[in-house]
């Protein structure tokens, strides 16, 4: 389906999504478009030079709370003193980090305005992981009511990805958050327990998630 920018905030059915999960062409990225994509499922990744593509993959990749694998080594460096991990502390420079990589990004600049603007209004967090003065690793996603939806991370130092990763999924769950979504299973994740669910499931179990009430604004970070 092609969506003209500045149209009408509607999408086809995720389920009608080809093989790969797109969905959808064209569009913006619109505050009011992207929140109403994540409620149903569907999030954009697109290249430069190109208009927004708009996914909905099967299968869908999440973590529970009582999946997530944590390693003797990474229990000992999360006690350590090592990393300080803070919350919404800089959302931007996060998403910068994550983008800053050799082989290309599809977080683009007009990506990055879009998502602070989420995040100015509440919508879109992030984690910071610090070793000394040094941003060394941290993880941004977007929140709808109970549901959140990660969308990338970054480390600098060995770990610091990992930290990131534990205190999302352990703080964010304690908060209240039900679906912690990470969109596509890699290898990395699958290390960490991300597992696979079918998106007939993943966009059963959305329904009312987005609905739930949870205040991520004084977030207790745990490990």
């Amino acid at each position: 389906m092609l969506l003209l920018p500045g149209g009408p905030i509607a999408f086809p059915d995720p389920e009608l999504a080809d093989d790969e999960g797109l969905l959808a062409i064209g569009g913006d990225l619109s505050t009011e478009r992207l929140l109403f994509a994540y409620e149903h499922g569907i999030f954009p990744w697109y290249d430069e030079g190109v208009p927004p593509l708009w996914w909905s993959p099967n299968p869908r990749a999440i973590i529970e709370p009582s999946g997530l694998h944590v390693s003797r080594s990474l229990r000992r460096v999360l006690k350590s003193d090592r990393f300080r991990v803070t919350y919404d502390a800089d959302f931007e420079r996060v998403m910068r980090c994550c983008g800053d990589r050799p082989g290309g990004t599809w977080i683009l600049p007009e990506m990055i305005e879009a998502y602070a603007q989420l995040h100015r209004r509440g919508h879109a967090h992030s984690f910071e992981v610090w070793e000394g003065s040094e941003l060394a690793g941290g993880l941004y996603g977007v929140q709808r009511g109970a549901l959140f939806a990660a969308e990338s991370m970054f480390h600098r130092s060995t770990d610091a990805s990992k930290v990131a990763l534990v205190y999302a999924v352990r703080s964010l769950f304690g908060a209240g958050t039900v679906l912690f979504d990470v969109q596509l299973l890699t290898s990395h994740l699958a290390s960490m327990g991300a597992t696979e669910i079918s998106r007939s499931e993943y966009l059963s179990r959305l329904v009312g998630t987005c609905r739930r009430k949870v205040d991520l604004r004084s977030l207790a970070l745990r490990y």
